[in-house]
């Protein structure tokens, strides 16, 4: 008889303030380019949907955060896409003898409407992690600093459970 697959599960969460108008920088959330929006201050692109995303899998795998893969300690990572780092935290977790199962991330913010992009965000971020990413979205009734339009954080889930 086979022994049980069991299931890990990870938390993560990321936080970026918006750039100050006098810095700009683009828009990148949920792995896309949001043309129009103010972008997020940030050590690589500021995306806090990827970086939830792969700091669940860091979690669910025991390995560290994302602090300890692509810190500041790392220029490398300088500028780099949410995308690129997810896509490396999943080669990192599957090389650590993982699976993953899927990811499910929540941001929350004001802007940008992110419902029109949803699918599009999802295939992009699946792709990455070479495994099931959903997305949702919500507001903070005008409470915090996202109520207040300062910033958008993100909370993320993964599962993940040992390869074969």
């Amino acid at each position: 008889m086979a022994a049980p697959i069991i299931p890990r599960t990870g938390i993560g969460i990321d936080v970026h303030a918006f750039a100050s108008e006098d810095n700009p920088r683009q828009l990148w959330l949920g792995g896309l380019l949001w043309e129009g929006q103010q972008g997020l201050a940030g050590h690589s692109d500021g995306d806090p949907v990827a970086h939830a995303a792969a700091d669940a899998l860091f979690s669910a795998a025991g390995i560290g955060d994302l602090g300890t893969h692509f810190g500041t300690d790392r220029p490398e990572f300088a500028g780099a896409s949410g995308v690129t780092l997810l896509a490396e935290a999943a080669r990192i977790v599957r090389t650590e003898g993982f699976e993953i199962g899927n990811i499910a991330v929540q941001f929350v913010g004001n802007r940008p409407k992110f419902g029109p992009r949803r699918e599009e965000s999802q295939a992009v971020l699946t792709a990455a992690a070479g495994a099931p990413v959903s997305v949702s979205a919500t507001t903070s009734d005008g409470l915090g600093f996202t109520g207040r339009g300062e910033g958008i954080s993100a909370l993320a889930t993964a599962l993940v459970y040992r390869a074969g």
